[in-house]
């Protein structure tokens, strides 16, 4: 009698604990802890704290919508993570006009710190633009890479962990986008000064 019951408390566990591995998370349980990180990513990537709350909302979504039959998530931060940097390009890649910030909002700043005056500003403000854009030029994979090793900083070991490649791999693709922006770079600066 003992070992029945022993038994039958043994399929309970198990049937629980299965239960539990396939029940998907809960989504708030998700969003209080992983809200900061998809923010900083997408912040990193627009460098808009409203695109970043944007992309946010829609990683979340995705989530929210995401099939319950779909292979559970392994890892949810770097899932996460992954999803909001692909989001941030996708965003940056959807726009075509730059955002005009007015002379009046930076005004009160400029006299605090001569290194603002606004060619600078305009000319730094360019150039991060420009360098969003390079980014999101380049292909999805390659975008996704340098995104994560130089907005999230990231090294190549966790990059090709997240991404489920090699570090090799990583480094190769990462040298060549420097390449390519690099090269495009030049060419930006020589077609605007």
């Amino acid at each position: 009698m003992y070992e029945e019951q022993g038994r039958s408390e043994e399929v309970q566990a198990t049937a629980q604990l299965e239960n539990v591995q396939t029940r998907p998370p809960d989504l708030g349980d998700v969003f209080r802890e992983h809200h900061q990180t998809v923010f900083r990513a997408a912040y990193r990537v627009t460098g808009n704290a409203g695109d970043a709350e944007d992309v946010m909302q829609s990683v979340f979504l995705r989530l929210l919508r995401r099939d319950p039959l779909a292979e559970a998530v392994g890892n949810m931060e770097s899932y996460l993570r992954r999803a909001a940097v692909n989001a941030a390009l996708d965003l940056i890649r959807s726009r075509q006009a730059a955002r005009q910030v007015p002379l009046e909002d930076v005004a009160p700043h400029l006299r605090d710190n001569p290194s603002l005056s606004p060619d600078r500003v305009q000319g730094s403000a360019e150039i991060r633009l420009w360098l969003r854009e390079a980014v999101a030029r380049l292909n999805p994979r390659a975008a996704e890479m340098f995104a994560l090793r130089y907005f999230e900083g990231q090294d190549n070991t966790a990059i090709a962990e997240n991404l489920g490649t090699t570090a090799a791999t990583v480094a190769v693709t990462l040298s060549r986008a420097r390449d390519k922006i690099q090269e495009d770079f030049q060419s930006f600066m020589g077609g605007t000064r």
